[in-house]
């Protein structure tokens, strides 16, 4: 068994602001902006009124982090299982089961092989939506392949007793292979229509930035399956000539977290950018959402981004961005009892700025920004919530932790 820490508390958070109506955790208020720092580009303006550096908004209640348990590798993905254990990727190529009470169980046998280099490995994994009844897992990985490798889902069952995958198949794999070992994207959401959405990266280089824009690739993408890998009929592209039919949004660089928004079943993803232009965007199919020919930002060796703005013709401006960047792993919609106030707020894991981002998002507009677990000093790779309301964080390190964010008793 993994070594693991009970009722490990990191820190209390004491947050406060003003009463807010109905009692809720925290409001909307007119605070300054959480982020400080000078903009990367200070050239460059938002399109609209809140688009970036939005009022900071504070949580009223008491909170307090726990360390669950530590010793895992490098985890990536995050998944609550109907008994209450996580499901939990390790980079390395390692799925395991952890209890709630931080329990860690040996690796769960039939993992294919992954190229665990650089951002590869085992990455993203999510339960079918009727998954009590078949048991089915997908899971998200760089193949490794002759030459190269490639971003991969396959799917699998979990067996009665949780400790081997049966019946694995391939369910999708990107149609380039690439000898690189970064922007693989990988994220998996199942949208209210039963459709699989799994987020691609342009692959960083920059030969390849171009594949963003080419619907003939699968790099820079959101691809949309039905659950067995079959092409949906509506996907916006099929039957066009040139383009790849699982193909359902492009002009993506490097999305790591996708999320449904409860109540609307909208689809929202957020993806790095260079220096600056960390992106949250509203997915619609069809839509062209810029990379690289619109973003924010400068290039990681300073000066401007090449062949890009911040606007273009016929592509979609992202809902909010950030520069500097919060380099932003996973995300989910908050649903649960023990912070109402939280109640549809976006949670973004913050891998370069080590915190969980909190979003006010009101008429598809972002219109408060909070900072949480600044005291765990921690790259937070993906975020969920557990079946009380409390939040959970993985974080991603050598010896990565699996972390409750609570109220405080």
């Amino acid at each position: 068994m993994r070594p693991f820490a009970l009722a490990a508390t990191v820190s209390i958070l004491v947050m406060t602001a003003a009463c807010g109506a109905n009692s809720q955790d925290s409001e909307p208020a007119s605070l300054a902006p959480v982020e400080t720092r000078p903009a990367n580009n200070p050239d460059q303006t938002p399109a609209f009124e809140g688009q970036t550096r939005a009022p900071g908004v504070r949580t009223e209640a008491r909170l307090t982090s726990t360390v669950v348990a530590n010793g895992l590798v490098n985890p990536w993905g995050l998944a609550l299982l109907p008994d209450g254990h996580w499901l939990v990727t390790e980079k390395p190529g390692r799925l395991r089961l952890v209890t709630a009470q931080g329990q860690v169980g040996e690796p769960i046998a039939g993992v294919p092989a992954v190229d665990a280099k650089g951002q590869g490995g085992l990455l993203d994994v999510i339960l079918s939506p009727s998954f009590a009844q078949d048991r089915l897992i997908y899971f998200s990985y760089a193949q490794p392949r002759q030459g190269g490798n490639g971003t991969a889902v396959s799917r699998a069952r979990l067996s009665d007793d949780g400790k081997a995958l049966e019946n694995v198949q391939t369910i999708f794999a990107v149609a380039q292979t690439y000898d690189g070992d970064k922007h693989y994207g990988s994220a998996l959401a199942f949208g209210p229509d039963g459709k699989l959405y799994i987020t691609i990266g342009e692959r960083s280089d920059k030969p390849r930035r171009p594949d963003a824009q080419d619907l003939g690739t699968h790099h820079g993408k959101v691809i949309r399956i039905n659950a067995d890998g079959t092409v949906p009929q509506d996907n916006p592209f099929v039957g066009r000539e040139g383009a790849l039919p699982h193909n359902f949004t492009y002009g993506h660089r490097n999305p790591q977290g996708i999320a449904i928004q409860p109540g609307t079943g909208a689809v929202w993803t957020i993806e790095h950018g260079t220096r600056g232009g960390d992106e949250l965007n509203l997915i619609y199919p069809g839509n062209n959402y810029g990379w690289p020919v619109a973003a924010y930002g400068i290039e990681y060796a300073g000066g401007v981004i090449e062949g890009a703005a911040t606007t273009a013709e016929g592509t979609v401006q992202p809902v909010y961005y950030w520069d500097p960047v919060i380099a932003p792993g996973g995300m989910t919609f908050y649903q649960g009892e023990m912070f109402p106030g939280w109640q549809g707020n976006a949670l973004i894991a913050g891998l370069g700025s080590k915190h969980l981002v909190r979003l006010l998002i009101e008429n598809d507009r972002v219109v408060g920004e909070e900072r949480l677990l600044t005291g765990l000093n921690a790259r937070i790779r993906d975020v969920a919530v557990g079946p009380d309301g409390a939040v959970w964080v993985i974080t991603d390190e050598e010896d990565g932790k699996l972390v409750r964010l609570a109220r405080a008793s």
